[in-house]
C-alpha cells in the first residue's frame, strides 16, 4: 500500500482545507512542522522519493500524526501550495512598495528566479501534477495573473490614466514569457543558460523589457509631467517680466 492510496474512512467527504480543520494550538504546531520538514526534505530529493514515514521521522512525529492532519501526499502538497502562494503575495506586496520604477522589473525578476532555483523540486512537483490534474494550476496562474495586474496598477498610477488594451496585452504576454521560461528552464534545462547563473536573470529581465516596453510606457508618463513643471515656470517667468 503506498502513501498515495493508503483507505481513508472520510474520503468522500467534501474537501476542507487540513489548517482550517486543525483548531488546536498543538495541531497547527504539528501542521507547520510538516510542511517545513517537506521543504527542508526537498533540498535534497524529489517530492515522490519522500515518504511519509521518512518525513514523520525528520519532522519528531509519528506516522500517526501525518493522518491527523492530512490526508494523503496530495493534501499536504495542497498546503505547501497554500503557502507557497501566501509567500509569493506577501514577498511582491513588499517589493511593489518599496521598489522605485527604474529597479522594480529587476527587483521582481531577480527574486522571482531566486526563488523558484531554490525551490525546483517543489516547484517541478507542482508542474508534474498540474499535467495529471489541470485544475490543481487554477490558484497558480491567477497568482500569475495578479504579477501583472500589479505592474498595470504601478503604470496606471504612474500615468493617471489607464493602459491601452495593447499596452495590457504586452505586459501580460512578458509575465507569461518571463514564467513560461522559468517553467521550461525547472522541467528541461534546456540551455544554454540555467537558473543560477546571473546570465539568466540579466536576459529574462531584457527580453521582459523588450516585449512588455514597460520602460518605454514609464518613461512617457514621467515625460509628461517635467513637461508641465516647465510650462509652470515658463508662466511664471512671464507673469514676472510682465
Amino acid at each position: 500500500m503506498t502513501d498515495h492510496t493508503r483507505p481513508i474512512a472520510a474520503s468522500s467527504a467534501p474537501a476542507t482545507s487540513p489548517e482550517l480543520r486543525i483548531r488546536q494550538k498543538r495541531g497547527q504546531i504539528t501542521y507547520r512542522a510538516l510542511i517545513d520538514t517537506t521543504f527542508a526534505l526537498l533540498d535534497d530529493k524529489e517530492f515522490d522519493d519522500i515518504s511519509i514515514a521518512e518525513l514523520a521521522q525528520k519532522a519528531g512525529y509519528s506516522v500517526g500524526a501525518f493522518y491527523a492532519r492530512f490526508r494523503s501526499k496530495d493534501e499536504l502538497f495542497d498546503a505547501m501550495v497554500m503557502h507557497h502562494l501566501h509567500n509569493r503575495r506577501n514577498v511582491r506586496s513588499k517589493q511593489f512598495a518599496s521598489a522605485d520604477d527604474d529597479t522594480l522589473v529587476h527587483a521582481l525578476i531577480e527574486e522571482t528566479v531566486h526563488y523558484y532555483w531554490g525551490r525546483r523540486r517543489f516547484w517541478r512537483a507542482a508542474l508534474i501534477r498540474s499535467i495529471r490534474e489541470p485544475e490543481f494550476w487554477t490558484p497558480i496562474r491567477k497568482l500569475g495573473y495578479e504579477f501583472a495586474d500589479g505592474l498595470i496598477a504601478r503604470a496606471t498610477s504612474r500615468s493617471g490614466r489607464t493602459v491601452t488594451a495593447q499596452e495590457e496585452a504586452k505586459l501580460r504576454f512578458a509575465v507569461q514569457l518571463t514564467f513560461g521560461t522559468i517553467n521550461n528552464t525547472i522541467l528541461n534545462r534546456p540551455g544554454p543558460f540555467f537558473m543560477d547563473q546571473a546570465l539568466f536573470i540579466e536576459n529574462l529581465v531584457r527580453a521582459f523589457r523588450l516585449v512588455s516596453e514597460y520602460d518605454a510606457l514609464l518613461a512617457h508618463e514621467n515625460s509628461a509631467r517635467p513637461r508641465r513643471g516647465r510650462t509652470s515656470k515658463r508662466r511664471q517667468s512671464a507673469g514676472r517680466s510682465r
